[in-house]
């Protein structure tokens, strides 16, 4: 039951989104920058990352939808996804993708846990000052959506197609379109 009135049932975010819209538009903004705009990672790369971020703050709500939205896009499926959240280091992503994953989960815990071996593992790698630069604030700002959903206790379907519709609207539309869709 979310700690403050909403003016729809909607759950997580977008129950949220509905109560101020003036706070949608940016954050919406945002998620469409950092997950679907051109990059040299992939939209599901990126998805990804927001999914194990999301997992790591145990935020069900963000991380059973970026899970879902991340595996629409990524070849290999949920079943990837899954192998990443219950442990990255045995997971079959590339050696980019998992230095990237660690600097996240660096990001998880604290900003400045992210350290220069880090980034520099990352580079060794083949990971770009962008792709560094996009996985630290993915990283970050799905601290800030993780903790916006919790703190005021959204509702969180526990149905996994309810998460596969809601990829199906974002992965078409993008997040300003495709969340607008997902209140009708």
């Amino acid at each position: 039951m979310p700690h403050i009135t909403l003016p729809t049932e909607e759950p997580g975010i977008i129950g949220l989104f509905g109560y101020r819209p003036e706070t949608a538009t940016p954050m919406n903004a945002l998620a469409e920058v950092l997950l679907r705009a051109a990059n040299t990672l992939t939209r599901g790369e990126r998805e990804l990352i927001a999914a194990y971020v999301s997992s790591l703050n145990q935020c069900r709500f963000c991380a059973s939808s970026h899970a879902a939205f991340a595996a629409a896009q990524l070849p290999e499926g949920m079943d990837l996804v899954e192998q990443v959240r219950a442990d990255l280091d045995t997971a079959p992503v590339t050696p980019k993708m998992r230095a990237l994953l660690r600097i996240a989960a660096s990001v998880q815990r604290g900003g400045r846990e992210v350290t220069e071996e880090q980034v520099a593992a990352a580079r060794i790698e083949g990971a770009t000052d962008l792709e560094i630069h996009d996985t630290v604030l993915i990283a970050a700002a799905f601290c800030m959506f993780n903790r916006y959903v919790d703190g005021l206790g959204t509702v969180a379907p526990e149905d996994p197609a309810a998460y596969a519709a809601m990829a199906e609207k974002i992965v078409a539309a993008g997040y300003a379109d495709g969340a607008a869709e997902s209140r009708n």
